[in-house]
């Protein structure tokens, strides 16, 4: 049963209530759909296939074809999914993606700038971060997780050891290169959940494809 995801506003409460946000998507299914080459045509029929199986976080790269327009379309079409924009590198993109309905930032590095942008704007925010010093900065800036990027150069046991020295609360997502058997192994180092990139989605996949790719990376992480 999908729970609805509390809309977040401005205020003094934001910070909590983007949190929260994120917390409850990730306990609903700890897996962010990263939806890169979406174009606004297929995004209806993808958004379904992906909610169907579960998914509650989708993401659309800015580097795709309309992205403003496929985020529009998804955030109308599922209000209690957190939807947003990945690849998103600066405040007025941030300010972009608000104005288009997402509710989500996801960047490949960590920009204070943007993660001031987005907290502001009440919506959550994980930069990309491949080291610990990147991982306290970005926490210390408000990030609400932290997007570990790019995976192929960071290892399980690197996970483990950053997971030894951070907050235990902090989400790490390890993104690039996930598949549904490389996921367990990187679960049992620590990793909180992850982002999945062409594994799940590539440019050009029709909704059926995407929905037999998403029960794959679903029974993997739930087994």
């Amino acid at each position: 049963v999908m729970t609805a995801i509390p809309q977040t506003t401005n205020g003094p409460a934001t910070l909590h209530a983007s949190a929260q946000t994120l917390r409850q998507a990730l306990s609903q299914l700890p897996l962010i759909a990263i939806l890169r080459g979406l174009t606004p045509e297929e995004a209806p029929a993808i958004g379904q296939a992906l909610v169907e199986h579960g998914f509650s976080i989708i993401e659309v790269p800015l580097n795709s074809p309309q992205p403003l327009l496929s985020i529009a379309a998804l955030a109308r079409q599922f209000p209690n999914t957190l939807i947003g924009a990945g690849t998103v590198l600066t405040p007025q993109q941030v300010r972009e993606v608000h104005a288009a309905g997402g509710r989500l930032v996801v960047a490949p590095n960590f920009n204070p700038t943007v993660v001031a942008e987005a907290l502001a704007l009440g919506m959550v925010v994980l930069p990309g971060i491949a080291t610990a010093t990147e991982a306290f900065a970005a926490l210390e800036a408000g990030a609400h997780g932290l997007k570990l990027f790019p995976a192929e150069m960071i290892s399980p046991t690197a996970v483990k050891a950053l997971r030894a020295v951070l907050p235990s609360d902090t989400a790490l997502l390890p993104v690039g290169g996930i598949t549904p058997d490389t996921l367990q192994t990187y679960r049992h180092a620590g990793a909180t959940g992850f982002g999945l990139g062409s594994a799940l989605y590539a440019r050009g996949n029709a909704a059926s494809q995407v929905s037999d790719n998403a029960r794959a990376f679903v029974k993997a992480i739930r087994g």
